[in-house]
């Protein structure tokens, strides 16, 4: 019997080895894309001017582009103004995804509307990140069931599903009477109101949609209710269909899953469909290797690649040294790199060609990339595009370029810093 208790210790000792190891190579692994190669004549990537472009996304990513929406880009803080005058003027559902939310003035006046508005008899789903939007639930969550709401934590922690642990829902998805859509990167919280270019509050970016790909938006919210309760919404309610507008828009809506994510297979489409421009803006920048060769190889063959990433006011500061420890090889590319100034960047946008854009909650690093739920509005329109240009033009205005000659210079100590930031990097 001692030596069969002896068999049994080890076995368990060696299967939690083996769990460690595990899980250790599926939060830490990169992305397996390494390249994209176009069969045909010459072997050129279908860049997003080409009528092939818009299937070659869909097919690869799972997304597709639906034509006859209206896309608005709202910044910073004004988002708030704008989606609580929606949401008082919800008359049939409501339906909300949050990844973050801290107790203030944001979701203050966030739970009177939504109280209000159940009382009055219209549905409201209040779906939140049960790790980064806990100001959401308690006596928060409490106020707005009474007031016949429906609210759920998702993915909260249980000793059943550790395993998801590391798989958060980094979305942000709104629904009004299933004709308006909002998403990007803000969170019910005060530190987005105020002017970012006066330093008073974060520099972000967000869409709200009118169109079919509002229809897009809400399925999203329903897989993901659907998950935390076991109830699937349907019905004209919840997922009604309407055309508003003119530009071809689809929701990129991606989750962990084995070999390379929709989520890394859009952003190897579009970096290598590239022809002339590629503007990036990305508050937390730390793309793996084989990012960070298409970006070069984008730069190699021509296009324009600039890169707009956070500066020295970063809410994530290892995340600005992880960022750092990728800088020689792009710069050597001669990919322009800026450093937002004025106040925290928070915004993830994408524009190519001046055509192919995309607004949401997607950064770019290995969290978001393989690990996280995100949602993010892929816009194929010129107007819409030369719009977030201009906007990137501006922001680039408050930023500081990165010199590459000075920054070769930095002290040994950095290095060390960058260094050790990018042994962490791919669970940040």
């Amino acid at each position: 019997m001692h030596h069969v208790g002896r068999f049994l210790n080890w076995m368990l000792i060696a299967l939690v080895l083996v769990a460690a190891i595990i899980g250790f190579l599926y939060v830490t692994r990169g992305t397996a894309v390494r390249r994209v190669r176009a069969v045909g004549v010459d072997g050129t990537p279908v860049s997003p001017g080409e009528d092939e472009f818009p299937l070659s996304v869909s097919l690869l990513t799972g997304a597709e582009l639906l034509a006859g929406n209206q896309v608005e880009i709202v910044l910073d803080g004004a988002v708030f103004p704008r989606l609580w005058a929606d949401l008082r003027g919800a008359k049939q559902s409501i339906t909300l995804q949050m990844y973050y939310a801290l107790q203030g003035q944001v979701t203050a006046t966030l739970a009177d509307i939504l109280e209000e508005r159940a009382k009055a008899g219209v549905l409201v789903f209040l779906l939140y990140d049960a790790f980064g939007a806990k100001a959401l639930g308690g006596d928060y969550a409490e106020r707005l069931r009474k007031a016949g709401a429906q609210v759920v934590a998702f993915r909260p922690l249980r000793l059943r599903n550790l395993w998801i642990v590391q798989n958060r829902a980094h979305i942000r998805a709104i629904v009004i009477d299933g004709e308006i859509g909002w998403t990007g990167g803000f969170g019910f919280d005060d530190k987005w109101l105020g002017e970012s270019k006066a330093g008073t509050g974060w520099r972000d970016t967000s869409v709200r949609i009118r169109g079919p790909s509002v229809l897009q938006l809400a399925e999203a919210g329903a897989a993901a209710w659907a998950e935390a309760t076991g109830d699937l919404f349907t019905g004209r309610l919840t997922l009604p269909r309407c055309d508003d507008g003119v530009a071809a828009a689809g929701l990129l809506y991606t989750a962990p899953t084995l070999g390379s994510t929709p989520a890394e297979r859009y952003l190897a489409l579009s970096i290598a469909g590239a022809r002339m421009t590629l503007f990036i803006t990305n508050a937390y920048f730390a793309p793996d290797k084989n990012f960070v060769a298409l970006l070069v190889d984008a730069a190699n063959r021509g296009v324009d690649v600039r890169l707009l990433v956070g500066g020295p006011k970063t809410d994530v500061r290892v995340a600005r040294l992880a960022a750092h420890a990728r800088y020689d090889a792009l710069l050597a590319a001669n990919v322009k790199i800026y450093e937002y100034e004025p106040t925290t960047l928070h915004a993830k946008t994408f524009v190519a060609d001046g055509i192919w854009s995309s607004v949401g909650t997607m950064n770019f690093d290995n969290r978001s990339l393989a690990l996280n739920d995100e949602a993010t509005m892929m816009v194929l329109d010129a107007k819409f595009g030369q719009r977030m240009e201009a906007i990137f033009a501006d922001d680039v205005s408050r930023a500081i370029a990165v010199d590459p000659a000075s920054f070769a210079r930095r002290p040994m100590f950095e290095h060390v810093k960058e260094w050790c930031a990018n042994q962490i990097t791919r669970v940040l």
